[in-house]
């Protein structure tokens, strides 16, 4: 069974916006305390050691297709013992994030040991969209 976490809602551009996109959307924004921070760059950096971005094997795996998503493989347990703290993360700042099963999420673009990147099968219609709200300084 293939894993992704990601946002129940669709941002503006109808992609669900998955767990490390979140936290990371959090950081950038300057949400973040100095141990979320913390958590997120050192966590982000062993991902980074632990498993290949499909980017820098197919730059344009994203590009040319704006809705693909990265799921984790069943063989990747060991890529999953991180994500309670990005849960935590999310929580804390209320960010909804839902974990997805599926044997089959879509048509595979990516794949390598840890992970494929599928174009999902569903067609969504968003109801609701994804939205942070400006930080006040």
């Amino acid at each position: 069974m293939f894993v992704r976490y990601q946002s129940p809602v669709p941002d503006r551009r109808g992609r669900r916006i998955g767990i490390f996109g979140l936290v990371n959307m959090l950081g950038q924004r300057g949400y973040l305390s100095a141990e979320e921070e913390e958590f997120r760059r050192t966590t982000n950096a062993w991902y980074d050691a632990a498993y290949t971005n499909p980017s820098t094997v197919d730059p344009t795996v994203y590009e040319a297709n704006p809705h693909a998503a990265a799921w984790f493989k069943p063989s990747a347990e060991h890529l999953l013992e991180p994500i309670p703290g990005y849960l935590a993360i999310l929580a804390t700042h209320n960010l909804p994030c839902e974990r997805y099963e599926s044997p089959a999420p879509g048509r595979v673009l990516y794949e390598d040991p840890h992970q494929v990147v599928v174009v999902p099968h569903e067609s969504d219609h968003p109801t609701a969209m994804l939205w942070l709200r400006p930080k006040t300084v």
